[in-house]
């Protein structure tokens, strides 16, 4: 365990290259920019249905339902910009039928499983939505993709301020073909993140490091026990929380964090 405890709060990212100080978005990708994209989350999206859901969790349920799930929020410059936390939302999950009838265009969506990491598309209408998956920016039916999952929509999930729901639409369509060279996401709720919210942040290198600027990550463990993560970016940041709700390490590292 000491090694895992190593691993989650001794993080070693290596330096990428900075943004564009401006912070003011372009049409095109930005020139510069190392683009690189792991799909080894995206694997673990694959498995089947019995993998996924447990505790009788039945993924052909049409009612919402409760999974075991790791609790966050984040924060930076003292501000919160992240909440996964229980008592502040409803975090049941739906069946993608019953998803269906809940979602407008423009819609954040989370797909979830026990032990995966999230899978994060924009919808688009009908069944179809809009997402990054392994290294290529695809429009898919929710019902294809959705491999056995259930899902909810988190357009409140990031606080930051939404754009309008045509422009999230021309966001996510504008990139629909595009492949690994040609991206600057490293997952597809950061490419998702960033369709609704236009924040260079979500971008692989997509903010200057700074040693005033920190991210972080309270995990909650418990209502009265949390461990928290110190981050150099937003995009670091998803990229642990998505593996800690893959591996599920957090289970051994909450026997030796105090309480808050």
């Amino acid at each position: 365990m000491g090694n895992q405890l190593d691993r989650i709060t001794h993080l070693n990212y290596s330096e990428l290259p900075t943004g564009d100080p401006s912070g003011i978005e372009k049409d095109e990708l930005r020139v510069g920019v190392a683009y690189f994209f792991s799909d080894e989350e995206e694997e673990l999206d694959d498995r089947s249905q019995s993998d996924s859901f447990k505790d009788n969790n039945s993924p052909s349920k049409d009612g919402p339902v409760a999974l075991n799930e790791i609790e966050y929020s984040a924060f930076c410059c003292q501000e919160c910009i992240y909440s996964k936390l229980r008592e502040n939302e409803d975090l049941n999950v739906y069946s993608v039928k019953t998803l269906l009838t809940m979602c407008k265009p423009g819609d954040l969506l989370e797909l979830v499983a026990n032990a995966q990491p999230p899978h994060w598309a924009i919808f688009e209408g009908e069944d179809q939505v809009i997402h990054l998956y392994k290294g290529e920016i695809r429009k898919d039916s929710l019902f294809e993709i959705s491999c056995g999952r259930q899902g909810r929509i988190v357009n409140n999930r990031y606080r930051y301020r939404p754009l309008p729901a045509d422009l999230v639409m021309q966001n996510a369509s504008g990139h629909v073909g595009l492949s690994s060279g040609e991206i600057c996401w490293t997952n597809s709720e950061s490419f998702a993140a960033w369709c609704r919210f236009g924040k260079r942040e979500f971008k692989a290198g997509g903010e200057a490091h700074s040693v005033e600027q920190r991210y972080f990550l309270k995990v909650h463990l418990s209502e009265s026990t949390a461990h928290t993560l110190m981050f150099r970016s937003l995009e670091e940041m998803i990229r642990e929380r998505r593996r800690v709700d893959a591996s599920g390490i957090l289970k051994e590292l909450s026997l030796v964090t105090g309480k808050e």
